[in-house]
């Protein structure tokens, strides 16, 4: 079996982890990668160095979002009125207001039909590519309350799946057997120390910053008698003529629809924890859903409850895989060439998922700048995983997963210097599971849990930095990590 699954690696290089491409027949490297982004879409790459929120988000005065969206599947078309109650936590007043509108970037997809402050109409705003710029008619000052009404459609775009070597699958849009509405509406992006965080797209990773909000998501479809199966973050509540989806803390919302999805669902605790996959599949189905419920229950004994009500699994008809809040996506690949044990790519792929729920969904980082904070972390969590469920082969997962790659490079790199995406991959989520490996084995499991818990206490509900990271592991142990830090990391953490 091992045997086996050695060959196939050494046929096809599949996607690593959540967020980057899977590829057939290995692409040849180049210093920049070949792959397409929207015409449209800038490309200066940003400089600055992330910095953390200073105060939590408290749990009754978050920003709220509510959408209404009527689908209509066949014609790949969404309507949608959206209210957003912005809360001014920048600790100064505002006189404009910024949000990311990533559809804009493919031509034609994204109708802005109006926009409205406190219920006026407004004209004062300019959209360009993703980025929405709104002038307020007032200033909005510190702590209090603005908002924002939009109206607006979306023709969803032919998720084209090319040559990853040539192009990054894409996610947003519809395929033959699905559409995938993510990132799909208009967003308030982080203001930190009076910055708008708003980066490029890069050809692999992720550049957008998430604030936590609670979303009230209400859906219907145009056609109700050939309605499709709908995978979407949050719990669902069936109305007259629409399902409503409720979920608290979250970094977006995500849904997916399927006239030809299965579904299989387990009780985990608290959540329902559902896997939907197409027909054929129904073994892998399974198994992305066994293995995602027993590392539900290890991250949570390990690092702290997960925090939802649900849990979408999702095999998305293309070579890529994703990170949403309570909801996640895994690549088709690793579906047809799952072989029924858990030593293989389904498997430890939907454990780094998971593990997403923490380090992304409740403990948020700059993911273009600092990708390292939540990709080392969730790549770490397989090896935490295996150890758990499978002690027998972690070995095999250290071989396999991280070492058949020989990485090498710093930890902390942004995803726009990653030099191609096996380069960054190597370094950011294989050295930095290294890294974690050695911290652990230098100060002990007592020492790095109650780090790792820690940390997630502290920063649960924020956007952090390494400067953070570093600054709660030094209350956990004395022990001399400089020479961990000089071999994996290009900056100096104190």
């Amino acid at each position: 079996m091992r045997h086996r699954l050695f060959l196939l690696l050494s046929l096809f290089l599949f996607l690593i982890s959540a967020c980057a491409p899977a590829a057939s027949p290995t692409p040849p490297e180049t210093a920049t990668p070949p792959l397409s982004i929207p015409a449209d879409t800038p490309t200066a790459l940003p400089q600055e160095t992330p910095t953390s929120l200073s105060m939590p988000t408290p749990a009754l005065e978050r920003s709220k979002y509510f959408l209404d969206a009527t689908i209509d599947y066949d014609a790949h078309f969404v309507t949608v009125t959206q209210t957003i109650q912005y809360i001014n936590r920048t600790g100064s007043q505002l006189n404009a207001l910024v949000l990311a509108v990533t559809p804009n970037l493919w031509d034609g997809s994204f109708t802005l039909d109006s926009i409205a402050i406190d219920g006026e109409p407004l004209t004062t705003y300019t959209l360009d590519g993703q980025r929405l710029d709104i002038a307020l008619p007032s200033f909005l000052p510190n702590n209090e309350t603005t908002e924002i009404q939009l109206q607006y459609s979306l023709a969803l775009p032919f998720a084209e799946q090319e040559d990853p070597g040539i192009s990054r699958p894409r996610i947003y849009g519809y395929t033959s057997r699905q559409i995938n509405l993510v990132n799909w509406y208009p967003f308030l992006v982080p203001n930190m120390d009076g910055e708008w965080i708003l980066h490029d797209p890069w050809y692999y990773g992720e550049h957008l910053v998430y604030e936590a909000a609670d979303y009230e998501v209400t859906v219907r479809f145009a056609d109700p008698a050939s309605a499709p199966v709908v995978a979407a973050s949050g719990a669902p509540e069936q109305l007259a003529d629409s399902t409503r989806y409720t979920i608290t803390a979250a970094r977006t919302f995500a849904l997916a629809a399927s006239r030809e999805f299965q579904v299989s669902s387990l009780q985990v605790g608290d959540a329902a924890v559902s896997s939907y996959y197409f027909p054929f599949n129904e073994a892998a189905g399974q198994a992305a859903l066994q293995a995602s419920a027993e590392a539900l229950q290890v991250f949570s004994q390990r690092y702290g409850p997960y925090p939802h009500k649900s849990l979408a699994i999702v095999m998305g008809d293309f070579n890529d895989g994703m990170e949403y809040s309570a909801f996640f996506y895994l690549s088709k690949d690793f579906y047809n060439l799952y072989d029924g044990t858990p030593a293989n790519y389904l498997t430890f792929v939907a454990v780094h998922e998971t593990a997403h729920q923490w380090w992304f969904e409740q403990v948020a980082s700059d993911q273009a700048l600092q990708p390292w904070l939540d990709e080392s972390l969730c790549t770490y969590s397989e090896r935490i995983y295996y150890e758990n469920t499978h002690p027998d082969l972690v070995s095999w997962w250290w071989t396999y997963r991280i070492d058949f790659y020989k990485p090498e490079g710093f930890v902390d790199i942004p995803i726009y210097e990653g030099q191609g995406f096996r380069t960054y991959t190597n370094a950011t989520y294989f050295q930095g599971a290294h890294f974690l490996e050695k911290l652990r084995q230098r100060i002990g499991d007592d020492a790095f849990f109650a780090f790792v818990q820690d940390y997630l206490n502290q920063s649960n509900g924020k956007i952090v930095t390494a400067d953070d990271f570093f600054r709660i592991l030094r209350a956990h142990t004395s022990a001399d990590i400089s020479d961990l830090i000089n071999q994996y990391f290009r900056s100096v953490y104190q």
